[in-house]
Order: C-alpha cells, then structure tokens, then sequence
C-alpha cells in the first residue's frame, strides 16, 4: 500500500462535497479520481476539488488502476449495487450509511468482502471524531461505572418535496434511514445489539416515516430512548448515564467537539479534544490505517457491528409495515 492513499468517489453530490472537503485535512490521502453517471457531473466536481481521473460512468471509475479505495455517496437504494461494483473489481469500499437498505443486501456486502479478502467499511463518519473517541476510552476505563441508560434525537425540519431523497419512497426515503441511524449507531457503539425494540412512527403522504421515536431494551437491563424526524426540530443532544457518571453532549451531538464528564460526587469536568477539520476527515484516516496494517475492516466501526444496526433498522420498519419499492 502507498504512503499516500489515494481515493475514488463515487456520485459527486451533496455528501460527497463534504467528504472531499474532509480529505483535504488529511496529509496522507489524495483525492485522486470521481466517477458520475455523465461526464459533465463528473467534470464540475473534478475541477472544484482539482481532481485528476475524471470518469463519465461508474465502471471507469471502479476500473481506475491509480485508486486506493472508493468513497460511495449515491442515495440509499443504490449502495448495494455500487459497493458490489466496487468490490467485484477488487477495490477497497467505504461506504455511506446506511450501509445497504435491508440486512439481506449487507450480508451479501459482507460476505463478498471477506471471500474476496476486500477491506470494507460503513462510512459511520461521527464515530471517529476525537469526541467520541474520548468517551469511548472513558468507558473503557470505568469513569462512568456500568452504563445504564442512553438518551439521542436528530431532528431537523426539512421543506417538503415529494420527490427530494428525503421524502421519496424510491430513493430510500424517511427519518429512520437518513437520521435515524445516527441515534442507534450511537447506541449500538455504548450498548451492543438490541434484546428488544418498540417504536412508533409518524408516516407521511409519500409512505416514509417523517418522525419516530425507538425504545431499546438491552440484554442486561439496560435502555436506549432515540427519536428523529425530517419534518420536526429537535434538540439533538445526547446523553450517556452510568452508575457513577454520566456523560452529556450539548447540541449537534453527532459533529461532537466538546462534552461534559458529570460525576456522581464532585465536580463537572468539560472535555474539548482538538478538533481539525470537518469531520469527514477522520473516517478517512481510520480507512488509510486499516489498508496499511493489512486489516479487512475497521475494528471501530465493524461489519458485524453494521450488520447488526442493519436488523435493527429492519426490525424497526417491520413494525410501522414500511417496505421499499425495490425490496418488493
């Protein structure tokens, strides 16, 4: 593997101006080439990140021998397909969440990737920030005792349009997959996999779910309480509370730059890691390490750990009856 890494993206949209800007903070990673479904696209965002390969469809792109490891950022429905792509032309994935749109599309994913021996990666972008980190090693080192209870909302009101990504049916649309899933990763990373979930649902007149709200209960009696929404503002803060501490991020927890140790006795302590960058950048130096150790996927973000948010998401629209277009 090269010293530098040198990176592919894949759909030149919105979230992919985002993880290019992230590159940028990375001395080690390049950005090397971007493929679209037309040329044009393809040149546009080539010529704001001066990017060298510029790739009129997807397969130039996959087929590109200079790239490293891909950057997928096409919506929702469209993952299993492009990571597919990907790996069947032997190239290292980091792919936006959510990952694939039910578990039965990432166990394909996964078991492509490790047959093929294939580095792999849900693009959990907030779970490597230095925040999370920190708390993180917090836990591990015991200063919140043993974790009881989990508290996250990410809500935004978003205008509606019937044929945004947000609200279309087609497009993977819907509070659960596009928000919703930061909240129950962020549990999932604290609490493992779920023993039991109820959730409820506000459905719009698209189909998809505008706001809704889950209540996790954990083999050892431990509970997460989430929401999220696309028609609704909420606070988006978190909380993570243990018998001898308890942890709180302020808003925009899930871009987290500071949060509050609070023990039981004595007084609130506030941690501000340094923080470069924005954001995106720090998924992309846990991908560069993991193609120079060898390692087939990230064990901060694992498949297995994936696969099991994935159940969750599906147990999760089991009950509301929410089924895409292209599952049926």
């Amino acid at each position: 593997m090269n010293n530098v890494i040198r990176w592919g993206i894949l759909a030149p949209g919105g979230i992919a101006r985002k993880f290019a800007t992230g590159l940028q903070s990375v001395p080690d990673a390049k950005l090397l080439a971007v493929g679209s479904r037309t040329q044009a696209k393809a040149d546009v965002f080539a010529a704001e990140f001066n990017v060298p390969n510029r790739h009129g469809s997807y397969e130039a792109l996959v087929n590109d021998p200079e790239v490293d490891v891909i950057y997928i950022a096409s919506p929702h429905p469209a993952h299993f397909d492009n990571a597919m792509l990907c790996l069947n032309a032997g190239k290292a994935v980091l792919c936006e969440k959510p990952f694939a749109l039910n578990e039965g599309q990432l166990t394909t994913l996964v078991r492509t990737a490790r047959e093929k021996q294939i580095f792999l990666m849900e693009a959990m972008w907030t779970r490597f920030t230095p925040v999370m980190t920190e708390i993180r090693d917090l836990i591990a080192a015991g200063a919140l005792g043993d974790l009881r209870l989990v508290q996250a909302d990410l809500g935004f009101r978003a205008e509606f349009d019937p044929q945004h990504r947000l609200f279309n049916p087609d497009l993977g649309g819907g509070a659960l997959l596009d928000v919703g899933i930061y909240p129950i990763s962020f549990a999932s990373m604290l609490l493992g996999e779920t023993a039991d979930i109820v959730s409820t649902a506000e459905i719009g007149v698209t189909g998809v779910d505008e706001q809704s709200a889950y209540l996790l209960n954990y083999y050892e009696g431990q509970i997460a309480v989430l929401s999220s929404g696309v028609r609704t503002h909420s606070l988006v803060e978190a909380a993570i509370m243990g018998t001898e501490a308890m942890i709180r991020i302020p808003s925009r927890w899930y871009i987290p730059q500071r949060f509050t140790l609070i023990p039981s006795k004595g007084d609130a302590q506030v941690i501000e890691p340094p923080f470069i960058g924005n954001g995106y950048n720090y998924e992309a130096v846990e991908v560069g390490r993991c193609l120079r150790e060898g390692l087939l996927e990230s064990p901060i973000m694992p498949l297995d750990e994936s696969l099991g948010i994935m159940r969750m998401l599906d147990r999760i629209r089991a009950q509301w009856g929410l089924v895409y277009p292209a599952e049926r």
